[in-house]
């Protein structure tokens, strides 16, 4: 059966990359074709804009003030290039894992630039921090003599106050119970075992969750980070110099979504964290972000190309070539997509689908409902908002090979990821 939907002729050009238009009926990104792209590199294919990504990383930068630093949140989409690029613009790198520090590093970064997470973090990231003299925050009560072992000097310690986030419970990290961080009277006691063990403590880390609608959580968060400073200020003459507040800021990815503009976010709390600390007596910290999601998320649109075309009576299926191992997001989280036709932009969206993926499961569903111009076999669709936790998160299930992904500025397109092939598949077997 099908069933009608709205009118709209226009794409929903404000969940896309700042360099998206619609161009003889097309879908353009960066100045190129939709339809070039996709047969010049195949599909699924991830289409990152360079000149998003550098003014969301220019606006982030801001909001964090002079004295304060941005750090990328390199799960969000570990890559070389993106890592340079931003290197360019200032920002550096947050990682969790020895194979994010390995992009970073060969992205050239190291030092300062560098901030290590994670909460369980194994000898060989720790030996990569200690070589690269990165920053590393301290996430368990036995870490501070794990990382004075390693030859890691600078710490900061997370600490986790008790604040429930409004968003997906997959992705709350600040409340009582987190497997992140330490609660306050851990906390204290691994400050302390730092400072014994003659680390710099830098100062404290938290992170309330991701995706956040709003700025309450994060404002509590912050009031209570600044009480806690100065709990240990008096009680262990210490000074926090640094507040570490992690990222979280979402983004649109479906016209529905009402979510605030990322630097704005970033800008109140950096704001407020001076505040905090100044109301509680304490010096002005230095505020340092790791936002991944509002740096690359908007940047990215994912082209897949059309395959079967089922009307049924209960709901009409559109399947991509691509799905769940390419984005797993609405699996995990719930998340909402929408799409676009990507060469048929111009014509009226006239029926109600849901875009399935290609895998052997039942929940493998992108979109729930979307209006398209009637689909057929070998349209391109275009999904917007998808540069974060998509190629990141991304499998090989049913023996799928990964997706290419290329930086578009201006006619030029680089490929910044191949395609992964299935030599390489076979190539790990024994």
């Amino acid at each position: 059966m099908r069933r009608k939907g709205n009118r709209q002729n226009r794409p929903m050009l404000d969940l896309f990359p700042d360099s998206a238009r619609v161009e003889h009926g097309e879908v353009t990104l960066g100045r190129i074709g939709a339809s070039t792209l996709a047969k010049r590199y195949g599909t699924p294919l991830v289409v990152y804009c360079e000149d998003t990504l550098r003014q969301q990383a220019r606006a982030l930068r801001t909001a964090a003030g002079d004295d304060g630093q941005v750090f990328y949140g390199t799960k969000a989409f570990p890559n070389v290039a993106l890592l340079r690029l931003f290197r360019e613009e200032g920002i550096g790198a947050d990682v969790a894992a020895a194979g994010e520090l390995a992009f970073a590093r060969a992205a050239g970064l190291s030092g300062a630039e560098l901030v290590v997470h994670g909460n369980n973090k194994d000898e060989p990231l720790l030996a990569g921090a200690a070589a690269e003299r990165a920053s590393v925050a301290l996430d368990a009560p036995d870490e501070a003599a794990l990382v004075s072992a390693a030859g890691i000097d600078r710490v900061l310690v997370r600490v986790t106050l008790g604040v429930d986030a409004d968003t997906h419970e997959a992705i709350r990290t600040g409340h009582h119970g987190s497997k992140f961080g330490l609660p306050p009277d851990q906390a204290q006691i691994v400050v302390a075992d730092a400072l014994a063990r003659g680390l710099d403590v830098l100062g404290l880390h938290v992170h309330v969750g991701s995706q956040l609608p709003d700025f309450t959580a994060q404002a509590e968060t912050i009031r209570r980070l600044a009480a806690f400073a100065a709990a240990c200020r008096e009680s262990l003459g210490w000074e926090a110099r640094v507040a570490n507040l992690g990222g979280g800021f979402g983004v649109k990815h479906h016209p529905d979504d009402d979510v605030p503009d990322p630097a704005e976010l970033a800008w109140s709390a950096a704001v407020t964290a001076r505040a905090a600390f100044n109301a509680v007596g304490l010096p002005t910290p230095s505020v340092w972000l790791e936002p991944g999601r509002s740096l690359v998320g908007r940047a990215g649109v994912t082209l897949y190309r059309v395959g079967s075309v089922k009307r049924l009576e209960q709901r009409s299926w559109v399947a991509v070539d691509g799905g769940m191992s390419d984005n797993p997001r609405p699996q995990l989280y719930g998340a909402r997509y929408t799409a676009v036709s990507a060469f048929r932009a111009g014509e009226v969206p006239d029926e109600l689908v849901s875009v399935a993926g290609m895998h052997c499961e039942s929940g493998d569903v992108l979109i729930d409902d979307v209006s398209l111009p009637s689909p057929r076999r070998d349209d391109l669709l275009a999904v917007p908002a998808t540069g974060a936790y998509t190629l990141a998160m991304s499998s090989n299930y049913n023996g799928v090979t990964r997706p290419a992904a290329v930086l578009v500025r201006d006619g030029d397109a680089e490929l910044i990821r191949r395609r992964e092939t299935i030599d390489d598949l076979l190539a790990l077997e024994v």
